[in-house]
């Protein structure tokens, strides 16, 4: 008989199989006592009282104080005032410090501890599946890990062949308002996984995005999805990330990443031994709640612990403080050197930052700085000064910070402080040798690791000569024929207008205006950019020339961008170039003022504000804005340009798969020396193994992208059946239009057609221009080309078949601008019918005409044309079905005669499309129909009518019942629900309890209720 250990993963597996290994994974394995099926059981609660009860009893505590403590935390749970996070996080506190409970009638309080953090073999660890939840509809996650009886984790299973982002989706639809929210407000750590994924986690409110994978090299051996659970849930790091590694940070609940958690752990070891270090993470790996993280453990775990952030920046200076504000730990920043010694020779703050110069707005500090800073420190030095406490200092960015002086002169002033330093970027050949003024490296995590773990996006770096020589129209025709192979006749058209406007920039003698054009080229082509969701910074080489190249974009009608630099317009300096530029661009505001609001629509809505020009500033820092394509036309190297480079490096929705570097310096000497690996030249000062994958060649990585896209949509899509046209599509994506469930049960197949399509498009789009280069020939080029317009006319037919382009709307203006431009106008304007209008709109509004909207290849197949009809009426008919039951399954059951007939042949085309738009208007609107007395005049009483066996009083008096005792937010409030339940039973007393509670949830899924 096989053990848990010996039973594997198969292809296809059940859920069921999956989620019976696990739970005898965390059983047999990791030792939790398992609870039962607890599908059928009432009043399951994310606070099992009887399990924390029998915890507080053996814990020591007297019957009074636990009443007192598990009523403040059910309060605290249950409270249907606060929002979600609010109530999480005040439950959160409970679990961590404890609950104060007052003893009898005195002041005296005492601290009922929920559950023992530093023995986690003293708590009671359980498990219970298929948990059934009341709420205000009911859901059943599969797998609870309960702490002492309370809810802490939620495992969502698939099988293997279903996508875990489906997972992910069902614990973020649960966690709203009308499914089951209040079992969200007690748990912690969210999963969900399948056996080919694995696992991904996040925490309460995490958007699908955000959700995280675990990386650790233990249990190597195992399947993926059992190695992530026997990582994260092992009882002591579960408990350990829970008390030590949950930030509420602004309004958004965070739980770490790996690198966090295993860079903490490491610093800790170091800390207790008084030794330091640095810590060497990535940019855009969350550094900062790392730090955050390290403080708050020094604070509860060393005795008289200090912790004093040193940044070399203003702007970091603040950020800092917000992190650590933002995550309520109160942080003071310290206003001078002198305001520094002072707090540091009394021990009123434990958390303290101080900014190494304040004098000027410059890129880097310089010995001057320093000089300046130490002597206002010394000078402030009182003869009997010894710093108080036990202190640590973490030096931010500690590559740029900590010179060999600055780092002595603070040693001697904090001869027993600890420092940890802190760095985004890998430190360089030369400071490598001078580690000792640190100490070694406590941890990495390097830019390879980060994309792999898809924590930060691939970097693609492009090198582009600007061409200084196109003068004669020839030229010009030449130039614009070679920039445009790939797009539509129709793109080409709009593209040769737009740059006849733009002529003189060619033409020019000017090599910005030439970047200009070659930019604004891009804005016109690049899909992330043209649709407004992503937008680019400019990296120029000086002010002067920032001011320059926003004249030229203003005069080519170019208005959505703006100059962020150090520059400060003052009486002084009115007769420059930058003065004018400037005042006109502020347009009578103050100069923070118009970065800060430039920098806000840039992030929030890129489409109004798609390009920022920037020489230093906004290059480095937390707080950087992100973009999806960087342009350089400046000279930069080293640290620099890897914190530069690192601006398009962050997620941002399924439409940006990576960031762009454009170097029109050709920093790298690529154009010059044909180089591809990107380590040397401009990376020079760093060793080549800490900047290894760091950027990839864009051509050569865009030709991967598309041969393995194109294989992928093939593997999906070659089970269909000859000869593969509309309506072989239709039935191996949508299934038999006979079978109801049929639309249900091939969703996740049309879910991955819509995603490979749509990312096969974009990386077609990413090299149409440039296949030659990118080594196709003129043969598969066209070949390629016809396969991409095949497989988006297959994936616009099927959105269309299946009615799913009513949910994907939203996603669809992105892609739109990328059809237009790559495949074809003529359909994207044939399924804008669709945009304002579903097809059983259209149908009800033009009868059979509506089939002249369809596209070309289902219009022809008459086949194709009805299970499309039928597959748009069968979804309508499925999302109406609460609402109405008893009408919607009629409506079923005479669309599945009217299918039968139709296969059967008992039907002519005609006279079938004259009754599938007979039905469809039936579905639309009941009231058609004819069926209703004049008393049932609205889709509520229709509702009632229908399910109460046509009889019009009954009808009549539960709808009076219900307008009489329903109140605002009834639905998911008991009380509230319960006095409508007792109305309706008071107008039907002959109904039983049941049948109540069946007409009530049609009650409360009508809108006019």
């Amino acid at each position: 008989m096989a053990t848990t250990n010996d039973i594997t993963p198969r292809v296809g597996q059940i859920e069921r199989r999956t989620q019976n290994r696990i739970v005898g994974l965390l059983r047999n394995e990791l030792g939790y006592d398992y609870l039962g099926n607890w599908e059928e059981r009432d009043d399951n609660s994310n606070v099992e009282e009887e399990y924390l009860r029998a915890f507080l009893t053996r814990s020591g505590h007297e019957d009074a104080l636990i009443d007192r403590a598990i009523a403040d935390l059910k309060k605290a749970a249950g409270n249907q005032t606060k929002i979600l996070y609010d109530i999480n996080k005040e439950v959160y506190g409970l679990l961590r410090y404890g609950v104060k409970v007052r003893v009898g009638g005195s002041e005296n309080h005492r601290t009922v501890s929920l559950v023992d953090w530093d023995n986690p073999e003293n708590n009671h660890f359980t498990i219970a599946e298929e948990v059934t939840v009341l709420g205000r509809k009911t859901k059943r996650p599969d797998i609870v890990l309960y702490v002492n009886g309370i809810a802490v984790g939620i495992i969502e299973l698939k099988r293997s062949t279903v996508t875990v982002s489906e997972g992910i989706r069902q614990n973020i639809g649960n966690q709203r308002d009308e499914f089951i929210q209040d079992f969200f407000t007690t748990n912690q750590i969210l999963m969900a996984g399948n056996d080919t994924e694995g696992l991904r986690y996040g925490t309460t409110e995490t958007t699908e995005e955000q959700y995280l994978t675990w990386n650790e090299p233990t249990h190597g051996d195992r399947d993926r999805l059992d190695r992530h659970i026997l990582q994260i849930c092992e009882k002591s790091r579960l408990l350990d990330i829970i008390h030590n590694f949950i930030a509420f940070d602004s309004g958004v609940k965070k739980v770490c990443r790996h690198p966090q958690y295993f860079g903490t752990k490491a610093a800790q070891g170091y800390i207790k031994r008084h030794e330091g270090g640095i810590i060497w993470h990535t940019q855009g790996t969350g550094k900062s709640l790392l730090m955050v993280w390290l403080a708050r453990w020094i604070r509860e775990n060393v005795t008289d612990a200090r912790v004093l952030v040193l940044t070399d920046r203003d702007e970091l200076d603040k950020q800092i403080e917000g992190d650590f504000k933002g995550v309520s730990e109160d942080i003071y920043r310290t206003k001078s050197g002198r305001d520094l010694i002072s707090q540091l020779n009394v021990k009123d703050k434990w958390l303290l930052c101080s900014l190494v110069h304040k004098f000027g707005r410059r890129d880097s500090i310089g010995e001057t700085d320093i000089d300046t800073y130490l002597a206002d420190l010394k000078k402030s030095l009182p003869a009997d000064f010894e710093a108080k406490g036990n202190i640590f200092v973490f030096v931010d960015e500690c590559h740029r910070t900590h010179t060999g002086k600055l780092h002595e002169a603070m040693k001697e002033l904090l001869p027993k402080a600890t420092f940890i330093g802190f760095s985004g970027t890998p430190l360089l050949k030369v400071d490598k040798n001078s580690i000792t003024t640190f100490g070694p490296y406590i941890h990495t995590y390097k830019y390879n690791e980060a994309v792999a773990d898809k924590v930060v996006l691939d970097l693609r770096y492009e090198a582009r000569r600007v061409d200084q020589n196109i003068t004669s129209q020839e030229k010009i025709d030449d130039w614009f024929e070679e920039r445009t192979a790939g797009l539509t006749d129709v793109a080409k058209a709009e593209l040769k207008r737009r740059w006849g406007t733009m002529q003189s920039l060619l033409s020019s003698n000017s090599r910005l205006e030439k970047v200009v054009f070659d930019i604004l080229d891009d804005f016109y082509k690049k899909e992330r950019i043209a649709s407004g969701r992503g937008n680019a910074m400019l990296v120029a080489s000086s002010i002067y020339e920032a001011c320059q190249y926003y004249e030229i974009f203003q005069k080519q009608g170019f208005t959505r961008c703006a100059v962020v630099t150090s520059y400060e317009p003052g009486g002084l300096n009115t007769a420059d170039r930058e003065y004018a530029v400037y005042q006109k661009m502020l347009n009578g505001k103050t100069t923070e003022d118009f970065e800060r609001d430039a920098r806000k629509t840039f992030v929030e809505t890129p489409g109004q504000m798609q390009l920022l020009i920037v020489v230093d500033k906004l290059l480095t820092g937390f707080d950087a804005p992100h973009a999806t394509y960087l342009y350089i036309d400046k000279n930069m190297q080293d640290h620099g340009l890897f914190q530069a480079i690192c601006r398009v490096n962050r997620l941002d929705g399924e439409d940006k798969e990576y960031g762009y570097i454009i170097d029109y310096r050709d920093l790298f000497k690529k154009l010059e020396k044909a180089l591809t690996d990107y380590t040397s030249e401009a990376f020079d000062g760093y060793t080549r193994e800490d900047v290894l994958g760091l950027l990839k060649d864009r051509l050569e990585e865009g030709r991967k992208d598309l041969e393995d896209a194109l294989e992928t949509v093939r593997a999906l899509c070659e089970p269909v059946e000859p000869p593969k046209g509309s309506a072989e599509y239709i039935r191996y994506f949508c299934g038999d239009v006979e079978n109801p469930y049929a639309l249900k049960e091939n969703e996740v197949k049309r879910v991955k057609l819509y995603r490979t399509v749509s990312h096969l498009l974009r990386a077609y789009a990413d090299v149409a221009n440039d296949m030659k280069q990118a080594g196709f020939t003129p043969d598969e080029t066209r070949e390629i080309e016809r396969e991409v317009r095949h497989y988006e006319q297959v994936r616009q037919e099927i959105k269309l078949a299946s009615g799913d382009y009513i949910d994907l709307k939203k996603y669809e203006p992105a892609m739109r601008t990328l059809i237009d431009r790559y495949i074809t106008a003529e359909e994207s304007e044939k399924l804008s019918s669709f945009d304002d209008m579903t097809l059983v709109d259209l149908i009800v509004k033009k009868g059979e005409k509506a089939v002249d909207d369809l596209p070309t290849q289902i219009r022809r197949n008459q086949e194709a044309v009805a299970e499309t009809i039928e597959n748009n009426v069968r979804k309508l008919i499925i999302d109406e079905m609460p609402t109405n039951p008893k009408y919607y399954l009629r409506m079923s059951e005479l669309l599945n005669d009217l299918v039968k007939r139709r296969k059967q042949e008992d039907l002519e085309y005609r006279e079938y499309l004259a009754q599938i738009v007979a039905l469809t208007k039936q579905v639309k609107d009941p009231a058609q129909s004819g069926r209703y007395p004049a008393s049932i005049d609205s889709q509520a009483k229709r509702a009632l009518y229908d399910n109460l066996g046509d009889n019009e009083a009954k009808a009549v008096a539960v709808h009076e019942a219900v307008i009489a005792s329903r109140s605002d937010g009834f639905r998911g409030h008991p009380i509230k629900e319960r006095a409508i339940k007792i109305a309706i039973k008071e107008a039907l007393p002959e109904f039983s309890d049941d049948e109540v509670k069946n007409l009530f949830e049609i009650v409360s899924n009508q809108h006019e209720y």
